[in-house]
């Protein structure tokens, strides 16, 4: 009997699941749930960095995009052997001793604090400090070591210390708090006792300071140090991980027939969307595998006796297990990459919806036509004229910390900018100066690995920016200088999470043999272009003196704030 198993990939906007064939990889059906209540803008305030959403939205849509793809592929339910969830993070949310979301109980069904805090929300960069300082000065373990050295606004302890101070109700009745991706698999999961459900390695390694070598999470008398809420949260937790290659539970009664499924279907371990995408590319050593969409991430794996205890300053952690069992998985990103040119189009169709759509000259059907010809097609005309651009003296300087910096070195508090503007700058420049920012981005951090002694052969690019802008990925080739190919699949991540739930059902023994097996194959290559090279270092010399302007500048400001 043939065997499927199901993938899931859960983003920012949307989910998608994919139905996969285990012998080969090949994919019978894929369907995609778009977040009505995000869609929205509910429960978020973009103005002061507060990014919340509710878990009705990933509930519904695992339910319509499972049934869909169970549907549309004809296939036997009894066939259908394992599913496995991934997830953004860190998008921690608080829940009752049942597991059940404390915003879906009485009281809460409003309150943003007792939603996902998902992980582009910034509203913890103080605490996020906190934890820092006292991590270099209280005397004990620097629990932040393996985390790249600096523990950032976006992840676990920092989100909760937040809403405990912010929100005494939510603190007062969150039983525990899951990850995004834990959450999820309990859902759907047999096994409910939520003390000794299995988390997410991945997840805790990354983002909560979890570690072997002292013997999982942060200690509690750090913890008290940071708030007595966190001690005491400590124990409501857990001090073991696992990998998405075992199993959490089975599928439980009520899912199985709202998916029409069996009970026999196997849950694998939760994981992130970065790392199940690297396993989806088929990611090897020395590889660095970019995910590439709202934001990046930047995965490679190493071999235990290649890491050791040697640890790579900056990134966003490294941890045994969490993109592949028996090797180091190794994580950095950017909080911004497609997001920057989201920006600049909602800047360009500013006037659109507030002066077109306000006119009494055309008729409300026309000015509805005109909105949504002009935003489909802005970014594609803007890369048309950007491409035409020569990198010259007229082509402006960007960062891009529009949300912040991920890595090298985390830094929520940063802002982007912009320099070298004339009369002579027009639209398409600036998109081109922003499409240089990113690529800049990048390679700072390779950059930094190649200095922590991490050597990159080969790059792989995943996700809706690699295979749908050439104009970006060869610009990023020039400044790499490196080739980069792409993954075929559109949906990597969650042909990584089909790959754990084929090994946590026991089709293959590992996930390295699974993912050649069932991972992608590639479409495009991108080659340095030997003229556009030199200038492109030129540029990112420009691009490093305005960072550290900028950095500086920042750094100064906070300073005087402190000192006065």
């Amino acid at each position: 009997m043939k065997k499927y198993v199901i993938g899931l990939d859960y983003g920012t906007d949307s989910v998608r699941a994919v139905l996969i064939d285990t012998d080969n990889g090949t994919e019978l059906a894929s369907s995609v749930h778009y977040y009505q209540r995000w869609k929205e803008g509910k429960f978020c305030n973009p103005s002061v960095n507060r990014f919340r959403q509710h878990p009705l939205d990933h509930i519904e849509g695992l339910e319509n995009t499972i049934k869909t793809v169970v549907a549309e592929s004809n296939i036997n339910p009894e066939q259908i052997v394992s599913i496995c969830i991934d997830t953004t993070g860190s998008s921690p949310i608080p829940v009752n001793k049942e597991g059940v979301p404390l915003c879906m109980t009485p009281g809460f069904e409003e309150n943003p604090n007792a939603m996902m805090v998902l992980w582009k929300d910034h509203t913890s960069i103080s605490e996020a400090e906190e934890i820092n300082n006292l991590a270099k000065s209280w005397g004990g373990e620097d629990y932040t070591r393996f985390e790249g050295g600096i523990y950032s606004s976006e992840w676990f302890w920092a989100k909760i210390l937040h809403i405990n101070r912010e929100d005494e109700l939510v603190k007062n009745a969150a039983y525990s708090w899951l990850e995004h991706c834990d959450l999820m698999t309990f859902i759907i999961s047999d096994q409910k006792d939520l003390d000794s459900f299995k988390r997410s390695r991945c997840a805790a390694g990354h983002k909560s300071m979890w570690h072997e070598s002292w013997g999982g999470l942060p200690s509690k008398e750090f913890l008290e140090k940071l708030d007595p809420s966190l001690a005491e949260l400590r124990d409501r937790l857990y001090q073991k991980t696992y990998t998405s290659d075992e199993i959490a539970g089975n599928l439980n009664v009520e899912w199985a027939n709202l998916l029409g499924l069996t009970t026999n279907t196997v849950i694998a371990v939760g994981t992130f969307d970065a790392h199940s995408g690297a396993v989806g590319a088929k990611v090897d050593e020395n590889v660095l595998i970019r995910i590439m969409g709202t934001s990046t991430c930047d995965i490679m794996i190493a071999p235990n006796d290649v890491i050791g205890t040697n640890t790579v300053k900056g990134i966003c952690g490294q941890v045994d297990g969490s993109v592949i069992p028996g090797y180091i998985g190794l994580e950095a990103g950017q909080s911004a990459f497609g997001d920057v040119l989201a920006w600049y189009k909602d800047v360009l169709m500013w006037p659109i919806n507030n002066v077109l759509l306000k006119s009494d000259l055309v008729s409300a059907e026309q000015k509805n036509a005109l909105k949504d010809e002009i935003e489909n097609n802005l970014i594609r005309v803007l890369t048309y004229e950007a491409e035409s651009i020569p990198l010259s003296d007229a082509v402006p300087v960007a960062l891009d910390w529009i949300n912040g910096r991920r890595t090298p070195d985390a830094n929520q508090e940063l802002k982007a900018a912009i320099s070298n503007l004339s009369l002579g700058t027009k639209a398409p420049h600036i998109f081109k100066a922003l499409v240089n920012a990113i690529c800049f981005g990048s390679k700072k951090i390779v950059e930094r690995f190649e200095e922590e002694g991490v050597k990159i052969n080969k790059v792989i690019g995943i996700g809706g920016v690699a295979r749908k802008s050439p104009f970006i990925m060869q610009t990023l080739a020039n400044v790499l200088n490196m080739p980069i190919v792409v993954a075929k699949s559109d949906q990597a991540p969650a042909l990584g999470a089909a790959v754990y739930a084929a090994v946590a059902a026991g089709i293959y023994p590992t996930v390295v043999e699974a993912s050649q097996k069932m991972g992608s194959d590639f479409e495009a290559e991108y080659f340095p272009q030997v003229d556009q090279v030199k200038m492109y270092s030129e540029f990112m010399e420009e691009y490093s003196q305005l960072a550290n302007f900028v950095e500086n500048k920042i750094k100064s400001k906070k300073l005087s704030m402190v000192n006065d």
